[in-house]
């Protein structure tokens, strides 16, 4: 969330929705080229990942590079779009998480912080084979603003 300091306005909220496919225990499979004709398969637990790893479930490396690449240069050119920001602003990261989630103490909740007569525009979404996560922009018309 990108709010104005002098206002403490929402100005822009960037969503990002990860979710798991349901379908996997949370374990990765993680395959790596050989020199003979048997690749190496390795089960590993969590999100850590091999710099060696060639194939990511059914899906390369360099397609999931690929596809982040892809909606990083879609975010660089959001600013063709998005109303230029005329006051001093910070973001607050607001995080969504399961009810039994165990989170930091220094978390704090949060209001949605919605964006009242406001423009959406969902951006690329990728999938890692285990993760998938859509993306979206909402920001204030401008209309909205005062000029």
């Amino acid at each position: 969330v990108v709010s104005g300091i002098d206002s403490g306005e929402t100005l822009e909220r960037w969503q990002f929705n990860v979710s798991v496919d349901n379908g996997t225990d949370g374990s990765v499979e993680i395959s790596r080229a050989g020199n003979d004709e048997n690749k190496s398969h390795n089960v590993i637990k969590g999100n850590i990942i091999d710099n060696k790893a060639t194939k990511i479930g059914k899906k390369t490396v360099k397609e999931v590079h690929d596809e982040i690449q892809a909606i990083i240069r879609q975010i660089t050119a959001s600013v063709t779009f998005l109303p230029l920001l005329n006051e001093p602003c910070s973001f607050d990261l607001l995080i969504y998480t399961n009810t039994s989630a165990v989170v930091p103490k220094k978390w704090a909740d949060s209001d949605p912080c919605y964006i009242m007569n406001s423009q959406e525009v969902k951006l690329r979404s990728f999938t890692t084979s285990f993760h998938k996560v859509d993306s979206m922009v909402t920001y204030k018309e401008k209309d909205e603003w005062e000029l």
